[in-house]
């Protein structure tokens, strides 16, 4: 089998479009560089960071991709199977980016862009525990103050751990993650899933970004309430 398929036709891509020598075209992908004026980086961080985060670089990972057949299976299946490599829930950080990053390269679809439309990704991490910071997003009397105006309806929440929910009573849903970081610290993952198209996506992800530098801020300030 033809190793680094995946990833070879990526850099292949990458040379087409820029003039680039395989080497230069390569590193720059694995920097996963931000380019003023230009498309989001494939990647979703560089090669050093997702070997830190994961114990693989991208290139491993988009042959394993590749080896079990990730091409030719959902966003979800395939979440799942990186998500049981590395030991985490699948809505985790690193199991996303993992996937997400294959399914630009290998498929072309656009940043958060799934079979089921497209999805954003906010994380902080909190100087909290795991349990204050789940108690701030999954208590109602106490996630209103800092979203006033989010509608969010409980489907499931397994403590501390994640919760999930609708959203506004709409088809959209928001799925949420906690894990426990350093001493003290605890990290928040909010993804908003099966949004519309790519502006709904963005309007999102500001949206989550501010409501939780909020919750950050209030969580950090000393309210709990």
């Amino acid at each position: 089998m033809t190793r680094q398929r995946s990833f070879k036709h990526l850099v292949r891509t990458r040379m087409t479009k820029t003039g680039e020598s395989y080497t230069a075209a390569r590193a720059v992908l694995l920097a996963a560089q931000e380019v003023p004026g230009a498309a989001q980086p494939v990647l979703a961080t560089s090669d050093e960071t997702i070997r830190e985060r994961t114990g693989r670089g991208w290139e491993e990972w988009f042959d394993l991709l590749d080896e079990w057949g990730a091409a030719e299976k959902s966003h979800r299946e395939t979440a799942r199977w990186v998500a049981g490599q590395l030991g985490v829930v699948p809505l985790a950080w690193n199991a996303q980016a993992v996937v997400g990053s294959y399914e630009r390269a290998r498929l072309g679809r656009a940043v958060g862009e799934h079979e089921d439309g497209f999805t954003v990704n906010v994380s902080r991490t909190v100087a909290v525990s795991a349990e204050r910071l789940y108690d701030a997003v999954v208590d109602e009397s106490q996630r209103t103050a800092w979203l006033p105006d989010g509608k969010l309806t409980e489907r499931t929440a397994t403590r501390p751990a994640s919760a999930r929910f609708d959203w506004d009573g709409g088809p959209t849903r928001v799925h949420v993650v906690f894990d426990v970081r350093d001493a003290g610290k605890s990290r928040i993952t909010v993804s908003h899933v099966r949004l519309a198209d790519a502006d709904a996506a963005a309007a999102m992800k500001a949206f989550w970004r501010e409501r939780l530098d909020g919750l950050k801020a209030r969580l950090e300030g000393g309210s709990d309430a």
